[in-house]
């Protein structure tokens, strides 16, 4: 039975419940060549593929490098480098065949040992890697031979596939994983449909078709151009215009003027996208558990859905499961209650409650909107809230993993055990809340190493109800992923992960503008 179920999983990885964007039956066939211009709402400050942080971050280094894996829209897994995979019966050794005759951008030929290194450089702690704790309990790997990479793993992981997908592992080049690891900051070589060839963080980023791509039918285009938009208006304005041709984040207020807008077509698809109030579990007065759920209980969620996210979005429960994702089961919703929060909080010594400065990143502009509504609605049961909004940049730096008190946002994970393991156990990769809860660690743990449905989705929904009960965040509300694009562009469609893109997809028709 085992051995059935372990043949049916590797047959789908991970498929996702998902509704994906449709592309048109009708759609013509993809032509080859022109310049895509994409915009983003601000700077492409890393392009290392294994220390990216951001949505624009990731795209530039989709289009430059490739993993051993890649998502598809419906969330399923696909191969990328590697061919095709293969474990044992037990889930702790995977074996994966690499597709042969690849070559990076300088011309050196892709192996195995690339992958080897690649996965040592993520798996080391001296690098700082976001992938470190989100590409699997990987143990050990090493080359079987040029085309076949072995992984031990040091426990059961059904996902592995999945997570190898991760944004932050793409694969580099062995001698600069081993040598200069830091050189990817201003250059790339990668393995991916497009080639650098120019970039300023603050302003443009050009990509080139890669003649060697080893998919001789991609990429379609030839160019690709990403501008930078830090006024939001202007970069909707530019789409109008057609001086853009893709809009590849878009909030709710600019999605209804671009909705009615001849020649755009508007993307919306639902996902597990939200944005959350961190707070520091070991630091006063959010260290109380009664405190968290005092706050927690001041949130009115559908007033959030219709505030925060206008209405392009759907109710949070304070755990970052929803329906979009596989073994999701609801726990018991909660709602608004003040007495029952002024109860909590005399009960933690804060009878008057308390007062505490809640930041927010300016970028995207939601985050601003959610502290501003958090604060009003705190306001009732005695909680002062100072709102203190900073550049995104600055935030990153000064606040972001450090701060005690201040809201996040994320994209959907490709499985539950994806976003548990970024944010939420005690060894995440971005353990903002210092919960550090070890009966959530061990159910976390226990669901990574079964691929039977019913017991994963038994196991992800006590791990639910336990951040229920100790809210380490509040999310009070999951966002639809929201894009657009110009009539005359083919292939793209908004992606639930948010931080996907597939831009090798793309292709214009004959509508396009023509760009030198």
């Amino acid at each position: 039975m085992l051995e059935m179920k372990r043949r049916f999983f590797l047959a789908g990885t991970a498929a996702i419940l998902a509704a994906p964007a449709m592309t048109p039956a009708f759609a013509a066939a993809p032509t080859k060549g022109g310049t895509l211009r994409v915009s983003i709402d601000q700077a492409v400050s890393v392009i290392h593929p294994l220390l990216t942080r951001v949505n624009p971050e990731y795209l530039v280094s989709e289009l430059l490098y490739s993993n051993l894996t890649r998502l598809k829209v419906d969330m399923s897994v696909e191969a990328d480098l590697a061919e095709s995979w293969t474990a044992n019966a037990e889930l702790t050794e995977w074996t994966f065949k690499l597709r042969s005759g690849v070559k990076f951008h300088d011309g050196s030929a892709f192996s195995a040992d690339d992958v080897v290194a690649t996965i040592k450089a993520i798996l080391d702690p001296a690098n700082a890697s976001p992938g470190r704790n989100n590409i699997g309990p990987i143990a050990s790997v090493s080359a079987v031979d040029p085309q076949t990479v072995s992984f031990k793993l040091s426990g059961p992981y059904a996902d592995l596939p999945v997570a190898l997908a991760y944004t932050n592992a793409r694969i580099i080049p062995a001698a600069i994983a081993t040598g200069d690891f830091k050189s990817l900051a201003t250059k790339a070589v990668g393995t991916g449909p497009f080639m650098l060839k120019s970039y300023e963080p603050d302003r443009l980023i050009v990509v080139e078709r890669n003649p060697a791509y080893y998919d001789p039918a991609r990429p379609y285009l030839d160019r690709i151009e990403i501008r930078v938009f830090p006024d939001l208006s202007a970069e909707g304005s530019s789409l109008i215009s057609g001086d853009t041709d893709i809009m590849s984040t878009v909030q709710p207020t600019e999605f209804l003027r671009l909705k009615d807008s001849d020649g755009v077509d508007t993307l919306r698809v639902a996902s597990g996208q939200f944005c959350n109030i961190n707070f520091g579990c070991d630091t006063a007065p959010f260290n109380d558990a009664r405190v968290r759920r005092a706050l927690a209980l001041t949130v009115d969620r559908q007033a959030m859905v219709d505030f925060v996210t206008e209405g392009f979005g759907t109710p949070g429960n304070d755990t970052p499961l929803n329906p979009s994702y596989q073994f999701f089961k609801p726990v018991a919703t909660r709602e608004q209650n003040i007495a029952e929060a002024k109860k909590l909080l005399a009960e933690a010594g804060h009878p008057n409650g308390f007062e505490a400065t809640l930041i927010a990143s300016d970028r995207p502009s939601v985050r601003g909107q959610l502290a501003i509504a958090i604060r009003e609605m705190a306001k009732e049961a005695g909680i002062t809230i100072n709102v203190q909004t900073m550049p995104h940049a600055t935030y990153l730096d000064q606040v972001w993993k450090k701060g005690s008190f201040y809201v996040g946002f994320y994209n959907m994970q490709p499985t539950p055990d994806g976003i548990f393991k970024l944010l939420y156990t005690s060894d995440a990769s971005w353990n903002e809340t210092r919960w550090n809860n070890k009966a959530f660690d061990a159910l976390v743990a226990e669901a990574r190493g079964t691929t039977d449905k019913d017991k994963r989705t038994d196991l992800y929904t006590k791990a639910q109800a336990l951040m229920n009960e100790e809210v380490p965040s509040i999310i009070p509300a999951f966002f639809d992923v929201l894009a657009a694009k110009r009539s005359w562009v083919q292939g793209f469609e908004a992606h639930p992960r948010a931080s996907v893109f597939r831009l090798d997809y793309v292709s214009l028709t004959d509508k396009a503008p023509k760009r030198g």
